[in-house]
Formats: C-alpha cells, structure tokens, sequence
C-alpha cells in the first residue's frame, strides 16, 4: 500500500554505519546521552542521540536501528510537556535539517525541512512577503513537531495548524519515501499530520500560507460572570479570540485580534510592569511554602494589566507569548456547546479549594482559545468546532511546585464534558478511552501497524496511550 519511492541505502558494514554517522552523533553510542525537555519536566537516558545533517544521514540512522533491533524517536527542541519526545532507545534529533526548499508566493505555500523551526520559518517568509495563517503561542518548535501534535493557535473559523498542511514527505520504517497528501495516499496523510511521529520521519511538509499581515490586537478585562454571559458573542467577536482567566480574583484578559493595515503600535508598559514579572515569580515561589501568596501574585499580574490596551503588530509577534517560566501544564479540548458549563464547574472547583484552609490555591492562568472543526484522525478538533482550556502551575526558579491533584480533578472535569487532550502535554487516557473520542482511531492504529510492522517509531508514549502498554506516566519523570 505505502510504495517505496527511493531505493535503500546502499549496503554498508555495520561498522562503516558508525564510522559515517561518527561525525553528527551527540554522544556515540557506547556512552549515555541525556535529553530533557524545555520545562525540565521530562528527561530520558537514550543509548544514542543522533543530530542528521542531511536526510540520506537519517536513512542511515534507520539503518542502524534495523540491524541493532532498536526504535528510533524523532525530536524537535524538546518544548512538549509531556514524555511524548523521550525513549530508552535512539534519538533522532531534527534541528539541522531545518532549509526552506521552496516557497511559491504565487501559489501560496512553502515547502520546509521539518526540523526548522517556526522562527526561523516566520523569517524566511518575510523575505517574500509572506506569512503562516494561524499559529500558536510559542515559535520555538519544529515545524514537523507542530504538525504531528495538531498544535493550534486561536480563532473559531480556523483549524489546528495541521490543516493548513498541503502534503508531508516521509521517511518509512523500511528506508522507503512517500509524499502524501489529499489526493495521494490520503489515510497515510491523514494519519500523519496528528500521527505524534508514528507513521514515519516528517522529512519535509508543504503548508498553505497568505500574503503577510499586521494583527490589531485589543485587550481588555472584564469579571468572570461577564464572560461567561456573553461568551459566545465575544468568542465571535474577532478572528483571533483568546482569554486568560485569573480565577482568584474573578478576572477574565480578553484578547480579540484581527488583521489589519494599519501602521504598528507598541503597547504602553511602565516601570510597574517591568518591575511585575520578577516580584509575581518570587511570590509564587514563596507560595510553595504559604499557598496564600500565590492569590497575592495573581491580584498583582490583574493589577498590572488591569487597562485596556490595543497593539499592531505583525501577525506572528503578536501570536506569540512570552511563555514565562518552566511550567507544569495541560491542556484539552471541548464541544464549544460545553464551554460554559465546564467552566462554571471549574471555578465551583477552585472556589472550594480557596475556601479550604489547606488548600492549594492554584495559581493562574487558566488560558482558554478556540478552533473550527476539522477531518484529520487524532486531531482533538475532529468534527466539533473546539474550546481548549489549558491549566499550569508555574515552577518559580525551577524548583518543583504542587499539582497533580489540581490536574486530576482538572482532567475529570474535563473528561465529563467530552475533552480530548492536547497530545503533545501529559494526560492518561488509554487506548479504550481514546476509541470514544475519536472515530478513526482504530484506522490509525491500522495504518501504523501497515506502515511500521516492527514498531521501529514507537516510543514508550506510542505504547502507552496507543497500543495500551502497561507504562507508567512518569517512567521519565524528572524527580528534583
């Protein structure tokens, strides 16, 4: 079914494998490379971590793996918070092959290495005019890591960033090459552009993109129960809508941007904001040992962005956030008919917690944004126009901060109103849970047998949550 479209590697001794790829490993494979992930949540001891600088070289790796019997997991920058990049195994890391192949204003797309990341993408785009339709908070992951995880930016009329994929080159488990797309192969593609790396290497993707566009950007806050009145209309009211939520003090940030002509204006920030961000980091951390700081840090940041502000800026700029600092998180997605009634139970949840003396007093934000339905298997927008709410816990400094039972009682709520989590951040849903969710699950799994008999691409989280692996959520747990 999956034709090879390039023939093998030539024969080479297994020693010659090592004497060529000598050269781009981190570690050879008789030592024990580290990896960990952006938030220092997850770290794994590969037997080997290799960085490719051409794709033939990525051949080779799977070469290797066939002859030594090993799985190899292919990683971006490691921004996932999850285990979902981490193996025990071999490591295929994907920053070098980060080259724009083409970019076609005309016809509105560019074709990238999936290794590049958002931006240097952004950049290169630039240079022609051009910019990414919709994105997310963060630019700094691969291109490749975005798609297989159908991360997502904000707006009720636009998919998860996997639907502006056009076609996705691939390296097959047997050496073999495939471009698929709509037309060509389509359940391969399908599968592939939410496939968390199981279907193949993502060699390169060709993506939709539009002229380049300035974003107008307006803020404002208003009281939760205002929100929730009017939620709909306001989650309508812009192409780009997101809210944060502070539920300490009753405090919703709404942000409606939509495109715009106009010249740039930069947002006024005074001294007090400036001076916000260390203060607000070290009342979280003094709120690991008196929880009550950490409403103290969240009437700060609402006092500090208490006013409304409006900003224009380029569209990616304005996109994008500062992530802050290291983080716990989670995050899942809803049938947008269940929005307010989840919310509401979720602030009856945090009220009960503050009215607890020993409470957790989880600290903020609750970050809520949305995306239209969509076709592709294991996205979490799959047929349901979505609202995603996401949830962290900040580590202040790195050190370690509770949340698991705020996150469990989270992810319940979550699942009774129909969630789906996000699947590049942590969550425990098993293989029977996640067939509810989604229809074409079992077609997945499937394809991924079809195109990877062997299971030479599937990690310990590809044996957990797909396949039903008995493997605990916190085998690669960073413990501090």
């Amino acid at each position: 079914m999956y034709s090879q479209l390039t023939p093998h590697p030539r024969t080479i001794p297994l020693q010659g494998l090592y004497e060529l790829l000598g050269p781009v490993t981190i570690e050879h494979p008789s030592s024990r490379a580290q990896f960990r992930n952006w938030a220092g949540t997850y770290h794994c001891t590969p037997l080997a971590v290799f960085e490719p600088e051409t794709e033939y070289q990525c051949e080779l790796v799977l070469e290797l793996a066939r002859r030594e019997g090993r799985k190899v997991k292919a990683v971006g920058v490691g921004h996932s918070p999850s285990d979902i990049a981490c193996t025990k195994e071999i490591i295929l890391r994907t920053e070098k092959l980060n080259r724009v192949i083409d970019i076609n204003a005309e016809k509105r797309y560019v074709i990238a290495q999936g290794g590049i990341t958002l931006t240097k993408l952004h950049h290169e785009l630039a240079k022609h005019d051009l910019a990414m339709i919709c994105i997310g908070s963060i630019s700094d992951q691969t291109l490749a890591g975005v798609v297989t995880t159908a991360s997502h930016g904000s707006g009720i009329h636009y998919g998860v960033m996997s639907t502006q994929v056009m076609a996705v080159t691939l390296l097959l488990s047997d050496g073999s090459r495939v471009t698929c797309s709509r037309h060509n192969q389509p359940e391969l593609f399908l599968a592939t552009i939410c496939g968390l790396g199981a279907t193949g290497i993502i060699l390169s993707v060709q993506m939709e993109v539009e002229p380049a566009f300035r974003l107008k950007e307006t803020q404002e806050s208003v009281p939760f129960d205002v929100a929730m009145d009017d939620f709909d209309h306001m989650a309508a009211s812009a192409q780009h809508v997101r809210f944060w939520w502070y539920p300490s003090t009753d405090t919703v940030r709404c942000s409606y941007s939509d495109r715009t002509q106009e010249p740039k204006v930069s947002p006024v920030s005074g001294w007090l904001a400036f001076l916000g961000d260390p203060v607000t980091q070290l009342l979280l951390f003094l709120g690991r040992f008196l929880s009550s700081l950490n409403i103290l840090a969240a009437v700060l940041a609402c006092w500090l962005i208490k006013n409304r502000t409006v900003c224009i800026d380029d569209s990616y700029r304005l996109f994008n956030i500062d992530p802050k600092y290291s983080q716990f998180t989670t995050e899942w997605a809803i049938p947008f008919e269940n929005s307010k009634p989840c919310l509401r139970e979720i602030d009856a949840l945090l009220k009960q917690d503050r009215s607890d003396s020993r409470g957790l007093r989880p600290h903020f934000p609750i970050e809520i944004r949305f995306t239209s339905a969509d076709d592709i298997w294991l996205s979490p927008s799959h047929g349901q126009l979505s609202c995603w709410i996401g949830i962290i816990q900040y580590r202040p400094f790195g050190f370690n901060v509770a949340y698991r039972k705020y996150f469990q009682h989270f992810e319940e709520i979550m699942a009774k109103y129909q969630g789906r989590p996000h699947w590049a951040k942590s969550h425990g849903l098993q293989p029977h849970e996640l067939r509810r969710l989604y229809p074409k699950f079992d077609d997945f799994v499937r394809v991924i047998e079809e195109t990877d008999p062997h299971g030479l691409f599937r990690n310990e989280y590809i044996e957990r949550h797909i396949l039903g692996r008995n493997i605990s959520r916190r085998v690669f747990k960073l413990r501090q």
